[in-house]
């Protein structure tokens, strides 16, 4: 009973986002009905990022294969660390402004 009741969670919170986002890409692509289409398009953001399609279909991989969780938690962690240029070692390059001249040092 418990792994029934498991499995229906995993349909409402997956499955159903999964089916809804389908129907979304396919009202967006073919652009009927028009006054859907239209509403739709005016709330979809143009940056992108991981639409809910794809974090449905991820969960539900995660809900298969415990190494898709790893992953998961490993892609939050590198969106909330920094991420400088630097990575400690001395320059490889030196650019001179007055003479507008770089000096790129091939040893390194």
């Amino acid at each position: 009973m418990v792994m029934m009741s498991g499995l229906l969670l995993m349909a409402v919170l997956v499955i159903v986002p999964f089916t809804l986002a389908a129907a979304r890409q396919v009202v967006l692509r073919s652009g009927r009905p028009g006054w859907l289409s239209r509403r739709l398009a005016a709330r979809t953001p143009s940056g992108g990022g991981v639409g809910l399609g794809a974090t449905a279909t991820e969960e539900l991989h995660a809900f298969f294969n415990a190494n898709k969780r790893v992953q998961i938690e490993q892609r939050r962690t590198q969106l909330v660390l920094r991420d400088d240029d630097h990575t400690g070692a001395p320059p490889r390059t030196r650019l001179d402004l007055e003479l507008g001249i770089a000096f790129i040092d091939p040893r390194r």
